[in-house]
């Protein structure tokens, strides 16, 4: 039976009178990456903050690996590794203090977190820099520690904001790569709107404007009847 991963159902955010996200459903299941495309402002920085539980919906609910979101916050998050755009780093701290710092935080014991902080160094690349500063650091290497720390408490879920977003096209294969990788033996939702983030890394394709979801389906059928993403991302948020 297929495991389901994420679950989110009638998911509404409001800020003020403005509907952010209106009434969206959908499901990932285990070993799926997922593209969550749209153009800018269409929702998705708002709905992946609810997935993580950083903010509350006004309506509907979440469930990470069938764990209600609302009622276990603590157990569901634990799930969870969460990569947001621009994630803050401590820039006075180097890669190696801040990944034991936030390991300690998340009650990883002391020889369980020096075999995870060595597994996460080889799998981002961080060997050459865990030393520096992080302020020193090129932005494709703060994307690497920021991933680092993600992957830290060996989540089986990741959602990752605009992973490439801001990196050069070196940094940016490598980041697809990693994915790639990850995506193996991770559950991957990855916001973007970048087409070509979709055809590298994703297999499923959840497509969100305005708010609302107006596509979900395989990689294969969001290109099945275009000549090329270009058009179809057009043919979806034409007004």
């Amino acid at each position: 039976m297929t495991e389901v991963m994420i679950k989110a159902e009638g998911l509404t955010k409001h800020f003020g009178d403005f509907p952010a996200v209106s009434d969206i459903s959908f499901t990932i299941n285990r070993g799926q990456v997922v593209a969550f495309l749209g153009p800018n402002g269409a929702g998705k920085s708002t709905t992946m903050r609810m997935l993580t539980g950083f903010i509350a919906p006004t309506h509907g609910r979440v469930e990470i690996a069938g764990i209600d979101l609302a009622t276990h916050r603590i157990e569901a998050t634990s799930r969870i590794g969460y990569l947001p755009e621009n994630g803050p780093l401590y820039l006075d701290m180097t890669p190696l203090s801040l990944l034991r710092f936030f390991g300690t935080a998340r009650g990883l014991d002391a020889q369980k977190l020096e075999t995870r902080i060595k597994e996460v160094v080889i799998s981002c690349a961080l060997q050459g820099v865990l030393e520096k500063p992080i302020s020193k650091l090129s932005r494709g290497y703060r994307q690497r520690v920021g991933m680092a720390n993600t992957l830290l408490h060996e989540p089986e879920v990741l959602i990752l904001d605009e992973p490439t977003a801001g990196l050069d096209p070196n940094q940016i294969r490598e980041v697809r790569k990693l994915i790639r990788e990850l995506g193996k033996s991770n559950t991957i939702m990855l916001s973007t709107h970048i087409l070509q983030e979709v055809e590298a890394v994703a297999d499923w394709v959840i497509f969100i404007h305005e708010g609302r979801i107006v596509f979900d389906g395989s990689i294969d059928e969001f290109r099945s009847d275009t000549d090329s993403l270009d058009k179809k991302f057009r043919q979806l948020t034409a007004a």
